[in-house]
């Protein structure tokens, strides 16, 4: 399983179209999003400027893209040219194929996450009360793409290759979109504010902005995202059995 896990890191690696997207895509989106905002100036509603409420949402929206739809379009490809099949008639665990998906899909997140925050802090001079929030704020961005991974791993088994990518994109953007990565929620109509607040993708981001604040993430959205996480993962072994009943 060492062996894969190495190959696809190197895979995902070597994939320049990929990690465009996934690693400078969300910092040129902060950029854009945050570079002409007011450093003071808080956003109403979040207790955070615009800069530092934008920095935890790209960072998220990074470590999304590496997670799920690097994992989901290769998985469903792999399955489409047999590569899977293959796979299964060696001595590696079905779990070890998931695994070495998901851990290729970690490398890349980290230095997308990090990428945004380093040009926060040397283009907006973000900065934080203390050192060990920059720190957690790695950890819990990191962390919780694990759920979308488990995501990408469903849509992969759900998906053909020629319908996963439109499938995903669609999860992809209106997960991002109505979870408040590319705006604040604050701006929603109330309605739409509600429904945003049962989104992964709006509980995922909160624990950055709770971090941001010096506050422990809030409990609702630990458990809301342990909930999709259990429900992701459930999805995807279900649907791995199925395929493999298939093969």
């Amino acid at each position: 399983m060492t062996t894969l896990i190495k190959l696809e890191i190197a895979r995902t690696l070597r994939n320049k179209k990929f990690m465009f997207f996934s690693v400078i895509y969300p910092a040129a989106l902060y950029l854009m999003i945050a570079g002409g905002a007011s450093s003071t100036e808080v956003v109403e509603g979040t207790g955070l400027t615009l800069p530092l409420l934008m920095m935890v949402s790209m960072a998220s929206f990074g470590a999304i893209t590496a997670v799920l739809v690097g994992n989901s379009e290769r998985i469903a490809k792999e399955r489409e040219k047999g590569w899977v099949r293959q796979l299964r008639l060696t001595a590696l665990p079905g779990r070890g194929y998931v695994t070495a998906k998901v851990a290729s899909a970690a490398v890349v997140s980290l230095p997308s996450i990090l990428v945004v925050f380093l040009v926060a802090v040397l283009v907006k001079d973000v900065r934080m009360g203390a050192a060990w929030q920059w720190f957690a704020l790695v950890g819990a961005i990191w962390a919780g793409s694990i759920v979308f991974a488990a995501l990408g791993v469903a849509v992969g088994y759900l998906a053909t290759g020629d319908a996963v990518r439109p499938i995903t994109m669609i999860i992809y953007f209106a997960l991002s979109m109505l979870g408040g990565l590319w705006m604040p929620t604050t701006t929603f109509p109330t309605w739409l504010q509600k429904v945003a607040e049962w989104t992964p993708t709006y509980a995922y981001a909160g624990l950055g902005r709770s971090i941001e604040q010096a506050n422990a993430p809030e409990a609702k959205h630990v458990a809301l995202l342990a909930v999709y996480l259990v429900l992701f993962a459930g999805m995807a072994a279900w649907l791995y059995r199925k395929d493999t009943r298939k093969s």
